[in-house]
């Protein structure tokens, strides 16, 4: 079977997310080839040649076909690295997995048509000091923010703020422990907990204890934003809403004018058309930003509150709308 002019979706084997905008896509008859980097070389063969200004050639499974040079748009997800058989020397593994990277996934970048989001830049908007910097510049209102590995540090900066600090980890911890999985999400320091021996360990990051009415997921799609009020149902989720998604509730809302703007400017200056965002709206009603996921998760706002984000996905990558 071949494919024309067909969505390329780059993600997991198991992702619920993609799954959504896969069936909608099939639903409007738009050609799809899911392929996870997993895949190659074993289950997935590439290949493809330059002849003049682009690459053509061919990506192929054991039951489909795409043509690179009709593909048309790339939905970016979570892949997983390229395996390779056991019995290889770690040393060729090695090798074979940056020529991996390098060769199909360099190719993949090379395409020349709307990527969401462009993993070379979600890679870099991962970073917090990076999108904490960008989203001040865009007139956002950033809590104050230290990152730190001196415990001495920790506890001046608890002090001058007068009260409990939040610490958050950079990048999402998971993992088993004892058979049993673990996580960890962001945590309310009081001034007494600081200084602690454990931060000179690594690079930590403390903000300020911002109050909260509530927080906001806001989901920018090109040019349409989705705004959905967060309201938690109990302590552990009051500090980090992820900590308890049994006890939570939605409800739609409008972006302030200044605030829509500032995530707009924000998308533009870190080249992204797509943007997940969290902000805590406080007792005033000001809007205070958190952080931005350049391929965060938006299935459960969608199945909460009905706002059509899996459509504007859709939209974005058959190229309807996308200004």
């Amino acid at each position: 079977m071949s494919t024309s002019g067909a969505v390329l979706v780059v993600t997991g084997s198991f992702d619920p997310t993609a799954d959504l905008v896969i069936e909608e896509l099939t639903r409007r008859a738009v050609p799809v080839f899911r392929a996870d980097t997993a895949w190659f070389p074993s289950r997935l063969t590439l290949a493809a040649s330059l002849d003049g200004a682009g690459w053509t050639g061919t990506l192929t499974t054991d039951r489909r076909t795409l043509d690179l040079s009709s593909v048309r748009s790339v939905y970016y997800r979570r892949p997983t690295a390229p395996e390779f058989p056991n019995d290889m020397p770690e040393e060729a593994r090695a090798v074979a997995a940056a020529e991996a990277r390098r060769g199909f996934g360099g190719l993949l970048s090379a395409l020349p048509c709307p990527w969401l989001p462009p993993p070379g830049r979600a890679a870099d908007a991962e970073y917090k000091p990076l999108q904490l910097r960008v989203a001040a510049e865009s007139g956002l209102s950033v809590p104050r923010t230290l990152i730190t590995n001196d415990p001495a540090a920790a506890r001046s900066f608890a002090d001058k703020l007068g009260g409990p600090v939040i610490y958050k980890p950079f990048t999402p911890i998971r993992g088993t422990i004892d058979g049993t999985s673990m996580a960890v999400y962001a945590n309310l320091l009081q001034p007494d907990d600081l200084p602690h021996p454990d931060i000179a360990t690594t690079a930590h990051l403390f903000q300020e204890s911002v109050p909260k009415a509530h927080e906001v997921r806001l989901t920018v799609v090109g040019s349409k934003m989705f705004a959905a009020e967060i309201h938690a149902g109990s302590e552990a989720s009051r500090i980090d809403w992820r900590s308890d998604y049994d006890s939570l509730t939605y409800k739609t809302c409008t972006v302030p004018v200044d605030v829509a703007a500032g995530v707009r400017r924000m998308l533009d200056q870190l080249g992204l058309p797509f943007g997940a965002f969290d902000f805590i709206v406080t007792p005033s009603d000001e809007w205070r930003f958190l952080e931005l996921n350049p391929n965060g998760q938006w299935g459960f706002v969608e199945q909460a509150t009905g706002l059509p984000i899996t459509a504007a996905i859709c939209d974005y990558l058959e190229g309807i709308n996308t200004a």
